[in-house]
């Protein structure tokens, strides 16, 4: 791979679909490598607007807009890096030869809604998941639990992320308020949910699974530590890594990581979510992006989930070695604001081996994620208890 300089002829273009916490750290990642760097989002300055070489706002789901700008900027690589994007527009792009999608026109489509994935998992690969069906209605949603998902299930919209709209059902009193939640919380309300059979598993991991060029020039499939994390109402509040789980666990794990991200295709790094039970796991959701659990990567190896993925969409070799056990713990905004300031910072770095991210989002809610703070020691779980002392001193307020 020849990398060019930003700013002249002869630049390495990438342009991010979605400049987040998440698309902030790849942006820097690739600026590290000497790209030039186009971020987009659906509202000004967001984290990612901040750090890039351009920033732009447009409706990411309206495919003229999506379009006019890839014409005008010409980037050699779109990464998407969320799901609400116009991705039948992004394939055309690709067939087109205007650029290459990350890691495929095609695997963001899939991914874009829980729909494509599901089916592409369950139906097409056959790997186990839980019991599932979608409904276009409330009527339909009842019908589908009665007819055999049964109480208690998981409701979810086909389009959001962080868990947002997201669920657990344990009697019908309960669904009409779980419907309402998932039209909300939809990245693009759809009418449409998938309605989940519970799964009574031990505990949740995301397999962060690598595609990157090889020594030998093939697109080769690398895999980190586990990542283990824990959820509240689908959005994760605290990630450390490695989590411990049994050689079969960890070997079925990687076995359905690796099938599925071979399906998808391309290059890049996949959050690949997965139930386990014992030696049993099950496929839960796979994101073809960094993930927000693996932001403990920051941390905890000598490469992190951002840089990773820089690498391996520029073909670049990678190295996933775990360096030191290590956590994060979500810093919400507590407050609704703009602009708000953060106290208790030089106390919370006084933690041992600790380190923070603040994101920089211009607005913050009572739940938003506007931060995290990272830790290492000899195990996870010193690591974890000093994330969340180091998260929990952390006071944001309005200015």
């Amino acid at each position: 791979m020849t990398l060019g300089t930003p700013l002249t002829a002869s630049a390495t273009r990438v342009m991010l679909l979605g400049a987040g916490e998440l698309g902030k750290e790849v942006v820097i990642a690739l600026q590290r490598l000497g790209c030039e760097v186009i971020a987009v989002d659906r509202y000004p300055n967001a984290p990612g607007h901040q750090v890039a070489h351009r920033a732009h706002t447009i409706d990411m789901t309206d495919a003229s807009a999506v379009r006019a700008l890839v014409e005008s900027e010409r980037p050699a690589l779109i990464v998407p890096e969320i799901e609400a994007i116009a991705t039948d527009e992004l394939a055309r792009i690709e067939a087109d030869g205007l650029a290459e999608v990350i890691p495929t026109a095609r695997a963001a489509q899939l991914t874009m809604h829980r729909e494509g994935i599901r089916r592409l998992a369950a139906e097409t690969l056959g790997l186990p998941t839980s019991p599932y069906a979608f409904a276009d209605s409330l009527d339909e949603l009842r019908d589908a639990i009665d007819g055999g998902i049964g109480y208690p299930c998981v409701i979810k919209p086909v389009m959001s992320s962080s868990g947002k709209g997201q669920s657990t059902v344990r009697s019908p009193y309960e669904l009409a308020a779980a419907w309402d939640y998932a039209a909300r919380g939809s990245r693009v309300n759809q009418g449409r949910v998938i309605v989940e059979g519970f799964i009574d598993f031990d505990y949740e991991i995301t397999q962060l699974t690598v595609r990157a060029v090889g020594a030998g020039g093939e697109v080769e499939t690398y895999f980190c530590d586990p990542i283990g994390h824990v959820q509240v109402s689908g959005d994760y509040v605290e990630s450390w890594q490695p989590m411990a789980m049994s050689a079969t666990a960890l070997e079925r794990s990687r076995d359905i990581a690796g099938k599925v991200t071979a399906a998808l295709g391309g290059r890049g790094i996949f959050g690949v979510e997965l139930f386990v039970k014992g030696d049993q796991v099950w496929f839960s959701e796979v994101s073809p992006r960094p993930h927000d659990t693996g932001l403990v990567t920051l941390a905890s190896q000598r490469f992190s989930e951002f840089e990773l993925h820089a690498r391996a969409i520029l073909g670049l070799p990678v190295d996933v070695t775990l360096r030191r056990p290590g956590a994060s713990a979500v810093i919400y905004g507590g407050v609704d604001a703009k602009g708000i300031v953060f106290d208790g910072v030089a106390e919370a770095l006084q933690v041992p081996e600790s380190d923070l991210r603040l994101f920089g989002k211009p607005e913050s809610f009572v739940k938003r994620r506007m931060g995290v703070a990272l830790a290492t020691a000899d195990d996870t779980d010193t690591a974890r208890a000093r994330a969340k002392e180091a998260a929990g001193r952390i006071k944001p307020r309005a200015a």
